[in-house]
């Protein structure tokens, strides 16, 4: 039962941190991850992020990508399928690189100089997906370069670890994978995704409304998110991508608008929040001021190799100035995937525990930048997203 009392202090913080966040014009999120830093490790101490905690945070992610799933434009996401490869692609290229040398510089391995580049590379458009959602910038297309540049990412990222742990030989840990086996399960997954909009969840949401149960669409709906959040997860992606595409599967039919206004007050009223909560959890100040340089450095070079990165990729595709800084923007975030990556990465031994917490810290300070960034590119474009919007 004391978890119930956490739970409420937690809701209670991030809706105030939320509200007044908002009326400072500061991303909402912004709020909700402070809050985690400061009831967290960090400062109070007064929440340590524990398996409940943790078990919420993870169906927030789940739920906030299923909803950008449901409000997502497919048609926008095919249109925009190419420039979204190519900035996945250099967005990736120049955090391996840039940041790989950069760590070296600090006297680290090439070997884990190269695996902080990959650690980097990752993308979590979740926390990205909330600020498009919250200034109305989500259906246009700079919000459906970034959702496909993301899911293109995360398959990157999978591949880039996968062969990292094979070249590290490491079978004491249960991380080992052949990569020729990982790229098979995700082209099926893909195939998987393709029956699932085209044939499986219109079949599924019709007979949801033969079913004698309250809300049983909704229920349907909850279904198939979950169940393809457990199948990317088992193929190696982010169960995040997962639920993303059963978004986008039920938005296909005639019930998504009722999916969507049933499952947007479950997810905002707990799951979601926690999730951002639990970012700040994450952070510690241990050990801060002896590797504040290497901190400084890394945090400044992850908001840039996105940045700039993937603001190239956009303008190699014929992007205008104000939207190579909306997807460079949309990119930088790297939140949870960037956490699973390091944790599997050094469950793999390629990164020594002297170093994980630092690097941990800097995903986190990168997290919290990123909605700012955002903020200032949606900011500088107002009758670009408007214009795409209307559309």
């Amino acid at each position: 039962m004391s978890f119930l009392g956490t739970l409420c202090l937690l809701l209670v913080a991030t809706t105030l941190a939320g509200h007044f966040a908002h009326r400072a014009g500061i991303p909402a999120v912004i709020g909700e991850i402070l809050v985690g830093v400061l009831l967290g490790p960090a400062i109070l101490n007064w929440v340590q992020l524990n398996t409940l905690v943790q078990t919420f945070s993870d169906i927030g992610v789940i739920v906030l990508m299923f909803i950008g799933g449901l409000e997502s434009n497919l048609t926008l996401l095919k249109k925009y399928l190419r420039p979204a490869i190519i900035v996945a692609v250099i967005g990736v290229i120049f955090p391996v690189v840039i940041m790989g040398v950069t760590s070296r510089l600090f006297h680290f391995t090439w070997f884990e100089s190269l695996f902080i580049g990959v650690i980097f590379s990752a993308t979590s458009v979740s926390i990205s997906v909330e600020v498009l959602k919250e200034f109305k910038a989500l259906d246009t297309k700079e919000g459906a370069t970034i959702l496909g540049a993301a899911v293109a990412d995360d398959i990157i990222g999978v591949i880039l670890l996968s062969l990292m742990i094979s070249m590290m030989g490491d079978h004491s840990s249960g991380t080992q994978a052949n990569i020729g086996v990982v790229l098979l399960e995700q082209i099926a997954f893909f195939v998987g995704v393709f029956l699932l909009v085209k044939w499986i969840a219109p079949y599924l949401m019709q007979l949801s409304d033969h079913l004698l149960m309250a809300a049983s669409p909704t229920i349907m709906a909850i279904i198939i998110c979950l169940a393809m959040a457990w199948i990317a997860d088992l193929v190696g992606l982010s169960g995040a991508i997962g639920a993303f595409f059963a978004g986008v599967a039920v938005a296909q039919t005639d019930y998504q608008h009722q999916v969507d206004i049933s499952v947007e007050p479950v997810g905002y009223t707990m799951f979601i929040p926690l999730f951002f909560a639990s970012v700040g959890l994450n952070m510690t100040f241990d050990g801060f001021w002896a590797a504040l340089p290497f901190i400084a450095v890394m945090t400044v070079l992850g908001v840039l190799t996105k940045l700039v990165g993937c603001g190239l990729g956009a303008r190699l595709n014929g992007f205008s100035g104000s939207s190579n800084y909306l997807v460079g923007a949309g990119m930088i975030s790297r939140g949870e995937m960037a956490l699973i990556t390091a944790q599997i990465g050094f469950s793999a031994h390629l990164l020594s525990g002297d170093y994980y917490s630092d690097v941990i810290l800097v995903i986190i300070l990168v997290t919290i930048i990123a909605p700012f960034v955002l903020k200032d590119a949606i900011n500088r474009a107002p009758k670009l997203v408007v214009s795409d919007k209307s559309a």
